[in-house]
C-alpha cells in the first residue's frame, strides 16, 4: 500500500481522491491545509486519517510515502523539492512548475534522492490517448496537429466585477496558457516531441496574465496549431491530419471520443471506455512506478514535462506573460 498525502483542498483534490479509491494499492492518508480548521473539515469529509498545517512536518512524517501537490503553480517547485529531499515520491499537478529552471531543480532533487517524480497530466494516461498512439500509423504521414480548448471561466465574471481570484493572478503563475493551453500542448509534445519553432499570440488581462491565445509550432515536415481561452467558448473538435486520413478528438481535455476519418470517407471508431473517475489512471501509473522500483513514467516522462514547460515558457515570453518566478531566475 502506498500512503499518499495531499496538498490542496479544492475540486482537483476532490477528483484525485475519487480516482485514488479506484486504485487498490493507493490510500489517501493525510491532508495539508494552512489552517487546522480547514484541514480537519476536509479530512472528515473524505475520511482522511491525518492532518497537517506544517509542510516540513508533513514532508518528514512516516505517515506518508508520497505526496500529491495541487497548490497554485507558483508553489509547485518549492513544495515538490521539499518532499523529494525528504525521500517522498511526488505527483505534481499540471502545470508542473512556473518555468524550465524550476522543473530542472525538481528533476535534480528527484534523481539525487532516488524517488519518483511525475507530472499529473491526466489526459496523456487515458486509454483513448493510448488508442491514438496505437493507431496513428493508420493515417499515414502526419502533416498537421490542431487542438482547441476554449472554456469560459466562471471566475472571469468575478474578474470583470473587480474581484481577482487565483485563476487570473500573475504572482501565482496562472493564466490561460498554463491552465487551459497546456491541455493542447502536452499531447502534442507527447506525440511528436518538442517543436523546432514557436510563434505565439494572446490577449493580456490587466493582472498580467493571458485570457486567451493561440500558437503555431513548426516541426521538420508538419506544423501544429493550438487555440485556447478562459474568456470565451469553442465547440470545435481537435484533430491530427495525416496524408491518409485524420484522427478526430472530441474534447481534448478529456479525450471523450476519438475516431479516424479516412480520405475515402470511411470512419473507424477508436473510442475505449474510460472509468468515470478518470484521475485513477494517473494515480495507478504513479503507484505502479513506486511499487516496481521504476523512477520515471514512460508516458508522462520527465523529458516530456520539461519540454512542455519550455515550449509554454517561450510562448509566454512572446505574449508578454512574465511571472515573479521568471524574474527571480
Amino acid at each position: 500500500m502506498v500512503n499518499i498525502g495531499i496538498i490542496g483542498t479544492n475540486f482537483i483534490t476532490d477528483s484525485l481522491i475519487a480516482g485514488a479509491k479506484e486504485v487498490k494499492d493507493a490510500k489517501i492518508s493525510a491532508v495539508y491545509s494552512r489552517t487546522e480548521e480547514r484541514a480537519k473539515e476536509y479530512a472528515k469529509k473524505f475520511g482522511i486519517e491525518h492532518t497537517f498545517t506544517n509542510l516540513e512536518e508533513m514532508a518528514k512524517s512516516d505517515l506518508i510515502d508520497a505526496v500529491y501537490i495541487a497548490s497554485p503553480n507558483s508553489l509547485h517547485a518549492s513544495q515538490a523539492i521539499l518532499f523529494l529531499k525528504n525521500k517522498k515520491h511526488v505527483l505534481g499537478e499540471k502545470a508542473f512548475a512556473s518555468n524550465t529552471k524550476e522543473v530542472d531543480e525538481m528533476i535534480k532533487a528527484a534523481k539525487e534522492n532516488n524517488v519518483v517524480l511525475m507530472e499529473a497530466m491526466r489526459t496523456t494516461v487515458l486509454p483513448n490517448f493510448k488508442a491514438i498512439k496505437d493507431n496513428l500509423y493508420k493515417i499515414g504521414k502526419i502533416r498537421k496537429y490542431f487542438a482547441s480548448y476554449c472554456q469560459y471561466s466562471s471566475r472571469y465574471d468575478k474578474y470583470k466585477a473587480g474581484e481577482v481570484l487565483n485563476a487570473f493572478k500573475n504572482e501565482l503563475s496562472n493564466g490561460a496558457i498554463m491552465d487551459i493551453g497546456i491541455y493542447c500542448i502536452a499531447p502534442m509534445v507527447n506525440l511528436f516531441g518538442k517543436p523546432n519553432t514557436v510563434k505565439a499570440n494572446g490577449v493580456m488581462l490587466k493582472t498580467g496574465v493571458d485570457g486567451e491565445g493561440s500558437a503555431i509550432f513548426g516541426y521538420d515536415d508538419m506544423e501544429a496549431a493550438v487555440i485556447y481561452s478562459k474568456i470565451s467558448n469553442s465547440y470545435l473538435p481537435s484533430e491530427i491530419q495525416g496524408e491518409e486520413g485524420s484522427i478526430i478528438i472530441n474534447k481534448i481535455n478529456n479525450f471523450e471520443n476519438v475516431k479516424i476519418i479516412y480520405r475515402d470517407g470511411r470512419e473507424e471508431d477508436l473510442t475505449l471506455e474510460h472509468k468515470k473517475e478518470n484521475m485513477c489512471y494517473e494515480v495507478e501509473e504513479f503507484v505502479n512506478l513506486i511499487q516496481s522500483g521504476e523512477k520515471e513514467s514512460t508516458i508522462n516522462s520527465l523529458k516530456v514535462s520539461r519540454d512542455v514547460i519550455e515550449v509554454i515558457e517561450e510562448a509566454r515570453k512572446q505574449i508578454g506573460v512574465i511571472y515573479p518566478a521568471d524574474r527571480d531566475n
